[in-house]
């Protein structure tokens, strides 16, 4: 709940910085929303809004699965207000589905299937009282994609990916309790990616994944109210083995990618054969302890025999217990009948899937099992090393239909913020004291977490509202904010009043705008972001259930300290009056001192 409450007030910040951009259209109830959707059911939970003006495709984040969330998103809104789902009512609807899916390069195949599933589970079906028909028919695709995908829409019981379940990655990695150490191979073409992948896989298993055997033992309840990454780890002993011999330079990068991570990276030179380096490879590993061997093979520009063949010798001499096939997600469709081609010559566990944040259209990650029967276990959500995630198909659906993915967000989140901190961030909020320090550190975990538009993208609806030219303003004003806090003294920063109501507030500004290189006229904006944006948590505290006392200098009591630069004539007005009442000139009138 206490990180839940962060995103919170991450999703307010992120609002207000946005509403200042000239472009931005707002929705009247955009951060509201934001905070309430997350927590609720599919069915209740808002679609998100359209942008203004052109095609939603071509004005909203370019980002994985956005062309398809953003068809998705379209006709749904545009279902109409149906009491009861018949085939005429639904047909319109499922022709723009499948043109949508086909033009996100899905497979044919599975296009159909999916369909039929849709459509299979909406028909005959009464609207839901309390719902729109919109929502339910959003609820029919959300579950499809999720069984589609590998996942358990009954056991989703109604919920979105975004709420907290018991849903769990398609699969796990084999972990051997005895002496042999687990052996993972890695297969793919070249320029899929492998020998990155091996370098964030043997990262992930050694520092992020969760003990399987370790929850079994814990409860529905407990499993369900535990973050991933406060759950048990087990934090593997990971031994890299470079067996590509062909590509220049592979066995040097997969030695530095091991120096980076701190994992020891097992070689032969380019001259050994690498069926003998995966052999020598699990040798040492079981002579020094390891409990993991990662093994990297070559890859060819296509699908040959002698491909095949060598990993067919390398899997026969090491007999791994995974084989995974590192498949760019870049190559849409294609990558499914890879992924069956491969399992049919070779016999494959599963899929890792890389590149998936520079994919738009998202193809590969639906039709990847649909086709081949086998699962996607990993996805490759960025460039670094710590950035690879397990497969979850709960929270693809929800990202896919353009809904977020609070979980992964609150579990990145997690990451980085301490339970002390977040406890002393929610004490803040329920007092409506949210200062300056407080916004340096929360701009420093966004950095942290990822690009402030991946983080915008994982919030319900904050996609929809935002688009690449905005989050570009957006990062502009807060690198602008950020040197305006630089500025200023400690005092300044712990106490916001000094910038907001205090009578010297006019010429500490002055003085800080000065020293950041900035014009005045960007200090009052700040100041009024800064403002809207304490009161928007503050809020939100409230409506979370933590009460809180009044909101500190609001908007109204705002107003009058910014007359001086505004020319408000009624401001003035009464910021005069006030500055009577309390017995002195300019007495919390702030920028309106003369």
């Amino acid at each position: 709940m206490r990180i839940a409450l962060w995103i919170d007030c991450l999703a307010a910040s992120l609002a207000v910085a946005a509403a200042f951009s000239p472009s931005f259209v707002a929705h009247k109830n955009g951060a509201a929303m934001t905070q309430v959707a997350s927590r609720r059911p599919l069915l209740h939970r808002p679609l998100a809004p359209r942008p203004s003006g052109s095609r939603a495709s071509s004005s909203r984040l370019d980002m994985m699965f956005d062309q398809l969330s953003s068809a998705l998103t379209e006709v749904a809104q545009n279902f109409g207000g149906k009491q009861r789902m018949t085939e005429n009512s639904i047909q319109p609807a499922l022709k723009s589905v499948r043109r949508a899916l086909l033009d996100a390069d899905v497979n044919l195949d599975v296009a159909t299937a999916l369909i039929d599933g849709v459509k299979r589970r909406s028909l005959g079906q009464e609207v839901t009282k309390g719902v729109t028909a919109e929502q339910q028919f959003v609820k029919a695709m959300y579950d499809e994609l999720l069984d589609m995908m590998g996942g358990d829409a009954a056991a989703s019981n109604g919920m979105m990916g975004g709420a907290p379940s018991l849903q769990s990655p398609t699969a796990t990695l084999a972990y051997n309790e005895g002496s042999d150490p687990t052996v993972i191979l890695l297969a793919g073409l070249q320029g899929a990616g492998k020998t990155t992948a091996a370098g964030k896989l043997a990262l992930y298993l050694k520092e992020r994944e969760v003990d399987s055997d370790a929850i079994e033992g814990m409860s529905e309840e407990e499993r369900s109210q535990t973050l991933a990454s406060r759950m048990p780890k087990r934090n593997r002993k990971v031994l890299l083995a470079a067996a590509d011999v062909y590509r220049p330079a592979a066995i040097e990068q997969l030695e530095i990618l091991g120096k980076s991570i701190d994992v020891e990276v097992f070689s032969m030179g380019s001259d050994a054969d690498p069926a003998d380096i995966a052999k020598e490879a699990v040798a040492k590993a079981k002579a020094e302890g390891f409990d993991t061997v990662v093994v990297d093979t070559a890859g060819r520009q296509v699908v040959d025999e002698e491909l095949m063949e060598e990993l067919r010798r390398v899997k026969k001499t090491v007999e791994p217990d995974e084989t995974l096939l590192v498949v760019d997600a870049m190559t849409g469709q294609a990558a499914a009948s890879l992924t069956a081609s491969f399992d049919s010559a070779v016999g494959i566990t599963g899929a890792l899937l890389t590149k998936l944040d520079g994919d738009s259209r998202g193809g590969a990650a639906v039709s990847i099992r649909g086709v081949s029967g086998k699962p996607i276990k990993f996805v490759g959500v960025g460039e670094k090393t710590a950035d690879l995630e397990p497969f979850f198909p709960d929270r693809m659906a929800s990202r896919i239909l353009g809904m977020g993915d609070v979980v992964s967000l609150v579990e990145k989140a997690s990451m980085e913020v301490s339970d002390a901190d977040a406890a002393k961030m929610q004490e803040k909020m329920a007092k409506a004291e949210f200062d300056f320090d407080d916004f340096m550190q929360q701009s420093k975990m966004v950095a942290s977490m990822g690009s402030m538009a991946g983080v915008a993208k994982m919030l319900p609806g904050m996609g929809n509202m935002i688009d690449n030219s905005q989050i570009a303003q957006v990062e502009k004003r807060i690198k602008r904010s950020e040197a305006m806090i630089c500025s200023m003294t400690k005092k300044e920063r712990a106490n916001p009043e000094l910038l907001l109501t205090d009578r010297s507030a006019r010429s500490r500004l002055t003085r800080i705008t000065k020293g950041s290189g900035l014009a005045f006229e960007d200090g009052l904006t700040f100041m009024s972001e800064f403002q809207k944006m304490r009161t928007m948590i503050s809020r939100m505290s409230k409506q979370a259930g933590f009460g809180g006392g009044p909101e500190a200098a609001g908007e109204a009591e705002l107003a009058p300290a910014l007359a001086g630069g505004g020319g408000n004539r009624n401001a003035r007005r009464a910021a005069k009056k006030k500055g009577k009442k309390g017995g002195g000139r300019g007495g919390g009138m702030g920028f309106g001192a003369r």
